[in-house]
């Protein structure tokens, strides 16, 4: 694999990983980012273990082809359900001097800071929720925290829909709410744990009691990284900076760039390729 300098790959099976990529270039504005959304095969959130894992190896690889040293997984259930094999079996066999990082561990990290009586509130897909990847990761940080997991199958659909502001998203948004808060009413935190979450974020907010804090994950994930990015000199040289964004996606570029538009508040134009 050609070892020299790159983009900053990122990697979501849709269009929730542009939440991330939008704070990311707000954040490392220097940076060059080359986005995969596997929207063809979308969403990944009902998807088997086994199979998530070889569709985001599969990504994972196309971005290193084309010239990536780092690559994020900015979607919670490829980062339950790949990044830990991807990491460990993976990269030492296929490219070693190479790395990619998720988005749970980021957000987890965080959860100390932000909480006040350590009851953690999780929203997200039934893939996220059912690998307990947030619980696990939790109890190795923060032993003592509660973790309620629940989960609220139909916002990324609506999202991806465009109906996140219209007022048929209301039912589904205080049920998973409602939901959330019943199996833990001392709940302070709650954390949203799917990149298309943030569109919906608003409804959330109006369903949502008020000393409740609600955490997207766009700011944490872009932190840690330049974080990550400072500790790490010699993947931090491997990156490109030219503030350049390139655009792929597995789906009709004129669906994806509609879309994606929304989600970046600027005009996208993305390449089609076949993974």
């Amino acid at each position: 694999m050609n070892e020299t300098q790159g983009s900053i790959g990122v990697f979501d099976s849709g269009y929730g990983g542009l939440t991330i990529l939008r704070e990311l270039q707000r954040r490392l504005q220097d940076y060059d980012w080359l986005y995969l959304g596997d929207n063809a095969r979308a969403p990944y959130g009902n998807r088997s273990f086994e199979i998530v894992y070889e569709f985001t190896r599969q990504a994972v690889m196309t971005l290193f082809e084309r010239g990536c040293h780092l690559v994020i997984l900015a979607c919670n259930t490829a980062s339950a359900k790949a990044l830990r094999t991807i990491q460990q079996q993976d990269l030492p066999k296929i490219a070693p001097e190479r790395r990619v990082l998720g988005v749970i561990r980021p957000t987890v990290e965080a959860l100390g800071d932000i909480s006040r009586n350590g009851h953690i509130g999780i929203l997200a897909t039934p893939g996220t929720v059912r690998s307990r990847s947030y619980s696990l990761e939790t109890a190795k940080l923060y032993p003592g925290m509660i973790v309620t997991e629940t989960e609220a199958p139909m916002w990324a659909p609506l999202v991806e829909n465009g109906e996140a502001h219209n007022p048929g998203a209301d039912y589904f948004v205080k049920k998973y709410v409602d939901a959330l808060l019943e199996a833990d009413p001392q709940t302070d935190t709650i954390v949203l744990g799917c990149t298309h979450y943030p569109i919906l974020l608003p409804k959330i907010r109006q369903y949502t009691p008020p000393h409740i804090r609600i955490i997207g994950q766009g700011d944490l994930v872009a932190e840690s990284l330049a974080d990550y990015l400072r500790r790490h000199p010699e993947i931090e040289r491997r990156c490109t900076k030219g503030g350049k964004t390139e655009y792929l996606t597995t789906e009709s570029p004129d669906k994806f760039n509609g879309i994606a538009s929304y989600f970046m508040r600027a005009r996208v134009e993305a390449t089609q390729i076949v993974i």
